[in-house]
C-alpha cells in the first residue's frame, strides 16, 4: 500500500540473514523502537552454506498438463522429448510455480495453437509468449510497463532459441507501441483484477474476430465481477481454478 493507506495484512513476517557475530538484543532493540506495533523475534544460527546456490534445490522440472515441462537451465529435462522451456528463476514475475501462472500453462498445453498468434499482456518473463510459441504459435507478443520483464523476456527467448521474427517484445510506454499492437487470435493476460478490469477495451480491441481471450491473476470471488465487465464483447467462462485462483477464457462475440 501507498504511505498512510491502511496495510492489506494483519501480520507481517521479515525474515533476514545477519552474519553469526551480529548483536542480536542490538537488532531486536532496532525493531521495537522503530514499528510501532508490537513484536515477537525468534533467532536460529544456520550453518555456513553457498546461499547463492543454496536457492537452486528449491527450483524442479514443473509438468504444465500433457506435454509442457518448465525446467531450471541446470537440470536435463525429465522428458527430452516433451515440450520444454528452459527458465531460470528472476526479478520478473512468472516462473510457473504461482498457481495463476500455472494455470494459464496448463490451459495453453491444452490448446491447438499451431499457425496461431498471441499476446502475452502483461508478460512479466516472457513464459507464457514462450511457452505458446513452443506449442506451435506462429507469431507472438510480449508487452508489459516494466523493463525488466522487457528485459527478462528477452533473455528467455534467447535461452529458448526463440527469434525476435517469432517474438516481438516491449513496453507498453514505447513510442511505437501503437503500431506494434495489432490483433491477434489468442490474447491472454495474467495480471490482476483491477488492471483486467481497466484494461477491457483495449484487451478486447487487440482480438481478432472470434479470438479467445485468456484472463488470470483473479481470486475466485472476482470471477463474477470480470465475466460482467467482458460479457458485451467476450463471452467469458471460468474453465479451471486452483488454490483460490480462477481462470476466465471466452470467445470474441460478433459486432
Amino acid at each position: 500500500p501507498a504511505v498512510g493507506e491502511t496495510p492489506l495484512w494483519d501480520n507481517c513476517v521479515v525474515t533476514a540473514l545477519f552474519s553469526s557475530e551480529v548483536d542480536t538484543k542490538i537488532i531486536d532493540s532496532h525493531f521495537s523502537s522503530s514499528i510501532p506495533s508490537p513484536l515477537s523475534s525468534r533467532w536460529e544460527q544456520l550453518e555456513d552454506k553457498d546461499w547463492s546456490q543454496e536457492w537452486n534445490q528449491h527450483f524442479q522440472p514443473l509438468k504444465c498438463g500433457e506435454r509442457l515441462w518448465i525446467c531450471p537451465s541446470w537440470i536435463d529435462p525429465p522428458e527430452p522429448q516433451g515440450v520444454n522451456l528452459s527458465l531460470d528463476p528472476g526479478l520478473a514475475f512468472g516462473t510457473g510455480s504461482h498457481p495463476t501462472t500455472h494455470l494459464c500453462l496448463r490451459w495453453l498445453d491444452s490448446q491447438d495453437l499451431v499457425g496461431k498468434t498471441l499476446m502475452d499482456y502483461g508478460c512479466g518473463s516472457g513464459i507464457l509468449a514462450i511457452a505458446g510459441l513452443k506449442l506451435g504459435a506462429s507469431k507472438a507478443f510480449a508487452v508489459d510497463n516494466d523493463p525488466q520483464a522487457v528485459t527478462a523476456t528477452l533473455d528467455n527467448a534467447q535461452r529458448n532459441a526463440v527469434t525476435q521474427e517469432d517474438l516481438d517484445v516491449f513496453l507498453v510506454s514505447q513510442a511505437d507501441t501503437q503500431a506494434r499492437l495489432r490483433p491477434v487470435d489468442l490474447v491472454i493476460a495474467n495480471i490482476l483484477a483491477g488492471p483486467l478490469e481497466a484494461l477491457a477495451p483495449i484487451l478486447v480491441n487487440l482480438m481478432n474476430p472470434g479470438g479467445r481471450l485468456i484472463l488470470a491473476g483473479l481470486l475466485n470471488e472476482q470471477a463474477a465481477g470480470l465475466i460482467a465487465t467482458y460479457k458485451p464483447w467476450v463471452a467469458l467462462t471460468a474453465v479451471q481454478e486452483k488454490d483460490g485462483w480462477t481462470l476466465l477464457a471466452g470467445e470474441k462475440l460478433p459486432e
